[in-house]
């Protein structure tokens, strides 16, 4: 059963209407753009695994299209990212295209991992990989704070100023978790952490899995970091809280703990039909849709009207669209390449 007591949140403040004045109508339409092709892309990956075309597991990141945006506009793409097994968003985000990534989940040769990676695996210049283990990517991305560190310590030129890791509610409960925020906090590791918390690891609740909430205002304090918690389904607070945390860890290059109350749209995978929540509890979640919250304040402010925005969908549609044929007619791996790129037998 969940808690019976209602878990109260202390969100980062932000005013909607400072940063629409701050950011500017074409910034903001860009982000929209961004959160779009997500979606689109979310959408048309998930009918194509449903007709068979994509194998293995596929992990949607419909619903929580605002978190990873707001962070990836806020610190810009050249930092060290991480992240779950959760990963066609942030891979988006960072510069793949839908054409590799797609790609890489039929399983093809022009694809991300050059099909062998899947929908778990996806990489670029930045992102240090999706992981398909719970809490796999914390130790990675403590890794990266460290190298930041240290190369900042030889006065060696680099552009990487800190770490971002982004992990599930279900990974907090796991050792690597613990142990890598111990590490970070005794190095003073540059290392952003952020629990994504969508609600529900795999089918169990968060207040059946995890014994504290919220997470992080318990979890930070036992470590001695500061920690913030975010509205995941308000781009403009988490733009605000990611601003703030990003200069605050470029100064004092000490980890902070970030926890982002969102919810999933979709199952825990595309095989997952998510009967642990009722039809009535995911309409609920859904009337606080990122996409919609943030079209509602742009166009309340007079910077897009529903023909552009319908405009918009339709063009990143498009694109998606565009990127499934190029999968569908891209070639299988040879597999006598399968053994290079190998590091150890």
């Amino acid at each position: 059963m969940k808690r019976q007591v209602p878990v109260k949140y202390h969100f980062y403040p932000s005013d909607s209407g400072q940063l629409i004045a701050q950011l500017g109508k074409e910034h903001l339409l860009e982000c929209l753009k961004k959160m779009l092709l997500i979606r689109n892309f979310e959408i048309r990956a998930e009918s194509a695994y449903l007709q068979g075309k994509i194998g293995g597991f596929f992990h949607s990141y419909m619903g929580q299209e605002a978190v990873q945006t707001a962070a990836t506009v806020v610190m810009g793409q050249d930092q060290w990212w991480s992240t779950s097994y959760r990963c066609h968003a942030l891979a988006l985000l960072l510069g793949a295209t839908p054409n590799e990534l797609m790609a890489e989940l039929f399983g093809r040769a022009t694809g991300n991992a050059l099909g062998r990676g899947g929908s778990m695996h996806f990489f670029t210049d930045r992102l240090l990989g999706g992981f398909g283990i719970v809490g796999g990517q914390i130790p990675i991305g403590t890794g990266a704070a460290f190298t930041v560190k240290y190369l900042k310590s030889l006065n060696k030129p680099q552009s990487r100023e800190v770490s971002v890791c982004f992990l599930g509610d279900g990974a907090v409960a796991q050792g690597a978790f613990h142990e890598s925020l111990n590490i970070a906090a005794l190095w003073n590791l540059p290392c952003i952490y952020v629990i994504e918390n969508n609600c529900w690891g795999m089918g169990t609740h968060v207040s059946r899995a995890i014994s504290v909430e919220p997470i992080a205002e318990n979890k930070g304090s036992s470590f001695g970091i500061k920690d913030y918690t975010f509205d995941g389904m308000d781009f403009f607070n988490c733009y605000a809280g990611f601003k703030h945390v990003y200069e605050e860890v470029k100064k004092t290059s000490r980890p902070v703990l970030v926890e982002v109350i969102t919810e999933r749209f979709k199952g825990h995978s595309i095989s997952d039909p998510g009967l642990y929540r009722t039809k009535d509890e995911l309409k609920c979640s859904m009337e606080r849709d990122p996409l919609v919250i943030l079209f509602k304040n742009m166009a309340n402010a007079g910077l897009i009207t529903e023909e552009t925005y319908h405009a918009m969908d339709k063009e990143q549609k498009e694109i998606v669209l565009a990127a499934l044929k190029f999968a569908e007619e891209s070639p299988w791996p040879d597999p006598i390449v399968l053994g290079e790129d190998v590091f150890a037998p």
